[in-house]
């Protein structure tokens, strides 16, 4: 299994110089347990917290009919890490951009019920800030904004990753109570959505849907392409299905968190 490399970008625990705990394995998935504490969280630049990793082919495969088996996965993570009855989806990301709409398009299909208001049913919300170039406004002072207003017990945020191994595109999503920095993985930093800055629990959810092409060069030539352009190399890749991967991707991660809250997150 690869591990986090100088010079390798990636938002997955999994590509962390890290411990790994396999919690479950079979033929058709597998789910991984990351704890990154504060000391090596300081020492990598990443945050400290627990990342859960779901990782199987049936996205790459166009194996749906085991995609309900994912979600429940997915959804049994998010019950562990977020143990709340109010909750807001928040999808992150520049909806223009296919790579970049997962957070749009699972914001899209989640079951929303925060006006019902009806007892024994979770007041569940989302909202879609967009990007600063687009909107001229941080995507942090929107979601800040919000919560503010509608006091969520806690967050989901939702975002495309990136991760230093093509293999991990559309093949690997990721739960972490650890919050997440909108861009940390195409290098585009901006305002940190953790409960210390928002006041809640935040969680992150996502799965890589591009690669640095830096990453594809060290890979293709075992670590041994000597230089190479490093404009050439800060391009980000993205299969050319992307479509496909990020409405896949979207309905699985929709379904998990529909699943989490409003019906049996036990693994099929």
């Amino acid at each position: 299994m690869k591990k986090f490399m100088a010079g390798k970008q990636t938002d997955l625990a999994l590509e962390f110089d890290s411990p790994i705990t396999t919690e479950a394995e079979n033929k058709f998935l597998k789910r991984t347990v990351v704890n990154v504490d504060e000391a090596y969280a300081k020492k990598i630049g990443k945050a400290a917290g627990q990342y859960i990793t779901v990782e199987t082919k049936a996205v790459r495969e166009g194996s749906k009919s085991g995609y309900g088996r994912v979600s429940a996965e997915i959804a049994q993570a998010i019950v562990k890490l977020a143990d709340c009855k109010s909750c807001m989806v928040v999808g992150l990301g520049n909806p223009n951009l296919t790579a970049d709409a997962l957070g749009k398009y699972v914001t899209d299909r989640i079951l929303i019920t925060r006006h019902i208001q009806q007892k024994g049913i979770p007041a569940v919300s989302a909202v879609c800030p967009n990007v600063l170039g687009v909107t001229g406004i941080e995507s942090f002072d929107v979601v800040k904004g919000v919560v503010q207003r509608v006091k969520p017990e806690c967050i989901i945020a939702v975002d495309s990753l990136a991760g230093a191994a093509a293999e991990r595109i559309a093949s690997a999503f990721q739960i972490s109570n650890a919050g997440i920095t909108p861009g940390s993985g195409v290098s585009n930093h901006r305002a940190r959505l953790d409960k210390q800055s928002l006041g809640c629990t935040v969680i992150s959810l996502g799965v890589p849907l591009v690669v640095y092409a830096s990453t594809l060069i060290e890979d293709a030539f075992a670590g041994k392409a000597g230089r190479y352009d490093p404009n050439i190399g800060a391009m980000l890749v993205t299969p050319k299905d992307v479509d496909l991967y990020v409405t896949d991707c979207a309905d699985i991660i929709a379904r998990a968190i529909n699943l989490a809250f409003f019906g049996n997150a036990t693994p099929i």
